[in-house]
């Protein structure tokens, strides 16, 4: 029988949770508050008050392109998150249902290589990518942001899998099911939540990536997380210009993150994270 809970102790969580949304909340507030100031007023001091002027807005958009890099970012981020899933689906399939002895050393070694520093392949990297001619590329940088997120989408995954009874996929192969028709037909539509909220993370991890975007491109390839930087000068920071293509670049998946946020914690719920 289920515990009942009080009113005030659903109103004291209640409030509680939304103390907790607004404290991680408020720098991205703050950002697109600061936004609609002028640079006088950015630079003052701690105001929540905005004048209303979008002079930044314009100055950003008159001093660079903002429709390249958030059209570069778009490729980069649903390019590298389609080229894992290829990859991740079929390499989550084996671990979970034709495991061996090394399949858990295997999934170790592929988390630890999320704790290693990223600055500490940077040089190798770099160098890589200056002799295969990827540097400023939008294919070298989907191939990196693949590479970078593939032991997260293959781990979410696997746990997706794990969750699906082996005897579905027993019974398909007594039918007659092949390998790929399997996958494709029987495990892939069975585990569509997790691939849904796997693919909205993977774009959002993309999307946000700034160490490497930032370094292995200049103008061509550069995403929305460049277009931010270069707002940055040795002449010092201007804070509503920088607020405001900040506010562009994450405007974007804001949106998407609120429209998708039932599909996420679905997905999120059903097997990675209980």
């Amino acid at each position: 029988m289920a515990r009942a809970v009080s009113t005030r102790r659903t109103v004291a969580f209640t409030i509680a949770a939304w103390i907790v949304a607004l404290i991680i909340f408020f720098p991205i507030l703050y950002t697109i508050i600061t936004s609609f100031k002028s640079e006088t007023e950015a630079i003052r001091g701690f105001s929540l008050i905005p004048s209303g002027t979008v002079e930044s807005y314009i100055d950003v958009q008159t001093q660079k392109d903002y429709f390249k890099p958030f059209m570069n970012s778009v490729i980069l981020s649903v390019g590298s998150t389609l080229i894992a899933l290829v990859i991740s689906v079929p390499a989550a399939w084996s671990m979970a249902f034709s495991p061996t002895k090394r399949t858990k050393d295997v999934l170790m070694w592929m988390l630890s290589t999320k704790m290693m520093p990223a600055v500490a392949v940077l040089v190798p990297i770099y160098l890589i990518f200056r002799d295969f001619g990827l540097l400023d590329s939008r294919i070298g940088l989907t191939v990196m942001l693949t590479m970078i997120n593939l032991p997260i989408v293959i781990w979410m995954l696997y746990t997706y899998f794990r969750e699906i009874p082996g005897e579905i996929l027993e019974a398909a192969r007594m039918d007659g099911a092949s390998l790929w028709g399997e996958i494709i037909y029987v495990l892939t539509p069975m585990a569509v939540p997790g691939i849904a909220s796997t693919m909205l993370l993977n774009i959002i991890l993309a999307w946000n990536e700034a160490f490497w975007t930032i370094r292995l491109t200049a103008t061509n390839a550069a995403p929305l997380t460049a277009f931010i930087a270069s707002f940055s000068s040795p002449q010092g920071l201007f804070w509503a210009k920088l607020s405001a293509a900040s506010t562009l670049a994450i405007a974007p998946i804001l949106i998407m993150g609120w429209f998708s946020q039932k599909q996420l914690v679905r997905g999120l719920t059903f097997g990675a994270v209980k």
